[in-house]
Parts: structure tokens; sequence; C-alpha cells
């Protein structure tokens, strides 16, 4: 009952544990077997097309009846037909990158779906508040893939501090044990959301060989780089990322075309829908056209190591935390491990106090 939280009575689940909605690496098997161990597992849809999301959230009910969610892109020209169908099928949670418009939410808060979108700053955090969230998720700066400069120990107090009670929060950038749940719980936190601890499991489908990459990576060999996509990106550092950061313009720009058409044709959004999203996006963030443009690349990259296991061609999306890590358990030991610790911890802090 110590690990009792806000966060598990909004999701309905046994623990404050959420596995992230990694692109690639989040699927059925994976989210099953979390929300078996008692977290909340978050399904990837970004990188579906419709059609797949659909087989996938199919999957997942058939491995578990426990509560699961779904990551959503908002700028997707499909967006409100994959909100219906996560009406339909009893989705309990969607999860965003970036947050819909307030209408997006009322929409899936009228429906009884959690609406919780992931923030790297606290002006973000108190703008989707605002906009009626239930919950987010706040990403220090040493969390994997995009990501911003605020550590979590400054950001996840601040966080909580800004949205007040009426808003569930995650802590997510660093954490990988039961004593970083314990921590983040003392900052005011909810609970914690991982990425990178649960893409090194058995139940991720991540190739073998590149597992073992990570698990050879210490703290420091991780870099921040926005050569990538125009976004700051935190990945390991290969000969890869170091070729991407001497490229030229010019380079760049082919292997953005390229990208585009690549992801174009598997996730089923025609080239004028990712021009339209696109120019969505330059209005919405302000963001140059050469970052636009390169928007394509990091789904291509990752893809490529996290699912074909290219190494040479591909990027390698992680927290700092893939530094402590150097084991691969089931998602069952994994969740019982950091309940385990986190409640020894939270006795010892008693017995002290």
């Amino acid at each position: 009952m110590t690990l009792s939280t806000r966060a598990t009575e909004l999701f309905g689940v046994r623990y404050p544990i959420v596995q992230t909605g990694m692109g690639w690496v989040a699927g059925a098997r994976l989210v099953a077997a979390t929300a078996e161990a008692g977290g909340l597992g978050i399904l990837a849809a970004a990188t579906m097309t419709y059609e797949q999301l659909e087989a996938q959230i199919g999957e997942v009910k058939a491995r578990t009846s426990q509560p699961f969610g779904v990551n959503l892109r908002a700028d997707q020209d499909d967006f409100e037909q994959r909100i219906d169908l996560l009406i339909r099928e009893g989705v309990k949670v969607a999860s965003f990158a970036r947050a819909p418009g307030k209408a997006g939410i009322r929409k899936l808060k009228d429906a009884g779906l959690v609406c919780m979108p992931t923030i790297g700053m606290v002006k973000h955090a108190q703008k989707v508040a605002d906009w009626g969230v239930d919950a987010v998720i706040a990403q220090g700066g040493e969390g994997g893939g995009h990501t911003g400069s605020v550590p979590t120990s400054l950001l996840l107090p601040g966080v909580v501090d800004a949205v007040g009670k009426d808003i569930v929060v995650l802590g997510a950038g660093g954490f990988s044990s039961g004593r970083g749940l314990v921590a983040a719980m003392a900052w005011g936190a909810d609970g914690i959301a991982m990425g990178t601890r649960f893409l090194l499991t058995q139940e991720s489908t991540v190739p073998d060989e590149v597992k073992a990459r990570y698990l050879a990576t210490g703290v420091l060999d991780t870099v921040v780089t926005k050569a990538v996509d125009g976004y700051p990106q935190r990945v390991v550092r290969t000969e890869f990322i170091d070729h991407l950061e001497r490229s030229g313009v010019f380079g760049k720009l082919v292997a953005a075309i390229r990208h585009a058409l690549a992801f174009s044709a598997m996730t089923g959004t025609s080239l004028l829908q990712l021009l339209q999203e696109g120019r969505a996006m330059k209005a919405n963030s302000q963001l140059t056209w050469p970052q636009v443009l390169m928007g394509a690349n990091a789904p291509m990259y990752t893809r490529a190591t996290l699912v074909d296991g290219r190494m040479d061609s591909g990027v390698l999306p992680t927290g700092q935390v893939v530094g402590a890590i150097d084991e691969l358990p089931t998602v069952a030991e994994l969740i019982a491990r950091i309940v385990a610790d986190a409640e020894a911890a939270l006795a010892e802090l008693a017995a002290r106090a």
C-alpha cells in the first residue's frame, strides 16, 4: 500500500510505474508484459499505420485484461480516427509528445480516457494544465530521445508546484530503480516513467546485438545533438553520429527527402499530408523549413537500429541512465525489483525519521 499514489488510482494499475511509448520499441508484447506486471504500458502509435495500430491494440487486449495506453501524434491527418479507435477499444490512457488542443483533450476526457502529454519545461506544464489534461510526464534533460535542457531534479519539483494538486505528475529522465521512484515521490511526483530501462528487458523486440551495444554504454557516452532532425536529441555517441554532425547542408537535405519518402510509405501518410503536417509544425513551433524537412530523419534512423539492427547507419536514442544498466531482466522481474527496493527505501527513511 505504500506505493499507492494518485497515478495508480488514475490509471487503474497496481504500481506508479509507466513504460513510455517508444517508437519501434513499445509494441504489444512489451506493453502487455508491463500491464501484467502491474505498471502502465504505452503502445507507440506514431510509427504505425492506422491498421497496424488497430491490430496492435487487439493483440495487447488478447494478452492482458489490465489497463494500458497509446501514444499518439496530434498532428497526424487521421488523428480523429485514431481517437475514435481508442474510445471504441476502451483504451485507458492517451499520451502525447505534444498535447492536442483543447478540443482534442475534451473529446478524450468526455469519453473517459486519461490525457497525458510529456513536457520538458514548467511553462509547458502550466499551458497543458490550463487546457485540461489529467496528467503530465515531466522529462528532465537526462532523458533519451528528444529532450530539454533542465535536469529532472529541477524540472520535476517545479512542475509539481506549478500545476497544483489537480494534475498527476510523473517524473522521467534518469530513473531505473526503486530508489529513483522514492526520490521522485519526495520531489512531489506521483510516479515515474521509463523508456531506456524498459527497452533493455527481455520482452523488448530490439535486436540482441543492439541491446549489447546499449549495455556497453557508460553514463558519459551519450550526447545531445541536433544533427539527427534539428531538435535536441539524446543518443549514444557513435561513429555515425559523428558523421551526421560533420555532414553538410546538402547531404542532410538529401537524407531528409529519402527518409520522408520511406516514412510516408511505411506509415501510410501521403507526401502531401507530411507537407501539411510540416507546415502546421512550422507555424506552431517556430521551426525553420530545414528543421521541418529533417522531421522524418529521427524515426527512420531509429528504425534502422532498433528494428533492423544496422548500427552503422542508424541512431540509438537513450537516456543517461543507460550507464547504470548492465542486465536484461524480464519486465515482471524489473517491476517487482523496483517495487521491493522502493518499499525498502521508504521503510529506511521512516526508520531514520
